[in-house]
């Protein structure tokens, strides 16, 4: 297990519960890119300017995107040379939620966020609110 990794994605989790945004901007790549599959086969990919324009207006009306991390669990990694991805598993209603996360490596040490690969239940509203 690559501590590095673990502690870094800590620190994401907790500027996304905070909507820290400068935080949120540092931490995403330039290059990142959101991409969700849901149970019905469905997909969706989101480029950071996408994402980061979904958490301003959430933070701009006041609202968080969640309460706590204290589900949250990192069953495993793997080093890549100079990217690493972290395995990440939510419960949100009662079911799992599981995420990949691929950290760009600088001297070992993750340095920004590339990918966020998530495989979620339904992701119709996000098809909704893109077109």
């Amino acid at each position: 297990m690559n501590q590095a990794l673990v502690d870094s994605m800590q620190t994401y989790l907790k500027a996304g519960l905070a909507m820290d945004m400068d935080a949120l901007d540092r931490l995403y790549d330039p290059e990142f890119q959101n991409v969700r599959v849901d149970q019905a086969g469905q997909a969706i990919t989101l480029a950071k300017d996408q994402f980061m324009a979904r958490f301003r207006a959430l933070s701009e009306q006041g609202q968080k995107i969640g309460e706590s991390v204290d589900d949250v669990t990192f069953p495993a990694t793997t080093d890549m040379g100079d990217q690493a991805a972290i395995m990440m598993r939510r419960v949100k209603g009662g079911k799992p939620v599981l995420y990949t996360f691929i950290w760009r490596m600088e001297n070992g040490r993750p340095t920004t966020i590339l990918r966020e690969l998530t495989f979620d239940q339904d992701i119709s509203y996000l098809l909704r609110l893109t077109r």
